[in-house]
């Protein structure tokens, strides 16, 4: 099964935060995620099906090769 979510990755949720946001930044994948709200800073911890049923969509995503092309 290949990983959707990679950190890095810019999402945006269905819900809002209270602070007006609704993107976030992964943080950690695993079992677990770990994601940064990117309107005030706040993190929060969420099991894997929370986190996937709560995702809107991705915003933009942080692969491997941009890591390749930043070390040239």
């Amino acid at each position: 099964m290949a990983d959707r979510y990679r950190l890095g990755d810019i999402v945006e949720f269905r819900k809002q935060h209270p602070c007006g946001s609704k993107q976030w930044e992964v943080m950690r994948t695993g079992a677990d995620f770990r994601v940064k709200c990117l309107g005030c800073g706040h993190q929060v911890m969420m099991p894997r099906p929370k986190f996937e049923k709560s995702v809107k969509k991705i915003i933009s995503s942080f692969s491997s090769a941009d890591i390749a092309d930043d070390k040239k």
